[in-house]
């Protein structure tokens, strides 16, 4: 593996432990608890799938006429990955995208879904994002990462776009966490059944060969360049940060709950 691709890893391990190991994931105990969660999360699972479309757009042909753009193992990897995320399947068979999955689960599990769909709803109908997040009283924090995020895709800079994708965006889920929502699966599975679908299906389809693909369209991105691959690094830093942040607030609002008036 190229050696800027590990000094990034190495670098940003901190960051990444802190996510892994945040008390949000052992401050949900209970339904509501996971609603408060999932309503913070669904903006990143939303705002996943722009930073992929940028980089297919960037990266594969997408106007006419066709031309053969790019390199082939990294049209795949993009082509593939959104195949992946943008019609999966459900539990039943029908064909969602992880993020109309994510809505399902949520749905079923009592979440509030009012606010992100009010939040797409106003974007479709040309507001812009600032409007939008009012509109849809979307939380400060998931605010901050969603223009982070933006702020990565509109650079216009495909190896920024490339490192916040492999880095900021690897399943930082841990352990603790799965084992709390198979517990409240098992005792409500009428409630988080999908939810667990959704998080082992992305387990799934994301696994190691994505990873892998996802370094090498990274590596090949930044190349030669040291600039490119210190730009590389901040954006991820970045990210990172925004998911903790994002975390913070989910967490505030899980204990802010449970303290009596």
């Amino acid at each position: 593996m190229h050696p800027n691709i590990l000094k990034i890893q190495e670098n940003i391990e901190p960051l990444r432990q802190q996510i892994i190991n945040h008390k949000v994931y052992s401050a949900i105990s209970e339904l509501e608890d996971l609603q408060v969660f999932m309503e913070h999360h669904i903006y990143a699972v939303w705002d996943f799938m722009s930073l992929l479309k940028a980089l297919q757009i960037n990266l594969t042909c997408t106007t006419l006429p066709w031309f053969p753009v790019g390199d082939a193992v990294t049209r795949q990897l993009i082509n593939e990955i959104v195949a992946g995320e943008e019609s999966d399947v459900d539990a039943d068979g029908k064909i969602k995208s992880h993020f109309e999955l994510y809505l399902d689960a949520m749905a079923q599990c009592g979440a509030n879904v009012l606010p992100v769909k009010n939040f797409l709803s106003s974007l479709q109908k040309g507001r812009d994002f600032d409007m939008a997040f009012e509109l849809a009283q979307v939380p400060q924090a998931a605010r901050d990462f969603v223009k982070a995020t933006f702020d990565t895709i509109n650079s216009g800079k495909t190896h920024l776009q490339a490192a916040s994708f492999t880095f900021g965006r690897e399943d930082l889920i841990p352990n603790m966490f799965f084992s709390m929502v198979n517990d409240l699966n098992s005792t409500q599975p009428d409630r988080v059944s999908i939810f667990k679908y959704y998080l082992e299906r992305h387990i799934e389809v994301d696994g190691d060969h994505h990873s892998h693909l996802a370094l090498a369209m990274t590596e090949k991105l930044c190349e030669k360049d040291e600039s490119y691959w210190a730009e590389a690094e901040e954006t991820t830093r970045q990210a990172l940060q925004k998911r903790i942040d994002l975390w913070d607030a989910a967490y505030a609002e899980i204990v802010g709950r449970k303290i009596p008036a």
